[in-house]
């Protein structure tokens, strides 16, 4: 329970500290189990509590708070991301896009 109230602050304080640097998107409803195979395979940590569930990944493989999706129980998901990027899906949102070189 410690871990998810941190989590959730966390998620808070990267919508305040960096308005201009993240971007909110509304992606589908998905459940928990869903959601902690996608941040598994993202290698980000899973957080659930009674209001809901969510991942938090550095974007690029490791746990961390750059790379959010947070869903309300019973609800659509969101995400947010660092930058103007628009994920279609939680897996896309919790990972850096590839780089072309």
């Amino acid at each position: 329970m410690r871990n998810s109230a941190a989590f959730l602050i966390l998620i808070g304080a990267i919508g305040l500290g960096a308005p201009a640097l993240a971007s909110d998107v509304h992606l589908a409803k998905q459940t928990a189990e869903e959601i902690k195979s996608v941040c598994d395979k993202a290698g980000g940590k899973f957080s659930q509590d009674a209001n809901g569930y969510g991942c938090g990944t550095d974007c690029h493989g490791g746990p961390g708070t750059d790379c959010v999706v947070f869903c309300k129980t019973g609800e659509k998901c969101d995400a947010q991301v660092i930058g103007g990027r628009r994920p279609k899906n939680a897996l896309s949102a919790l990972q850096a896009p590839a780089r072309s070189h």
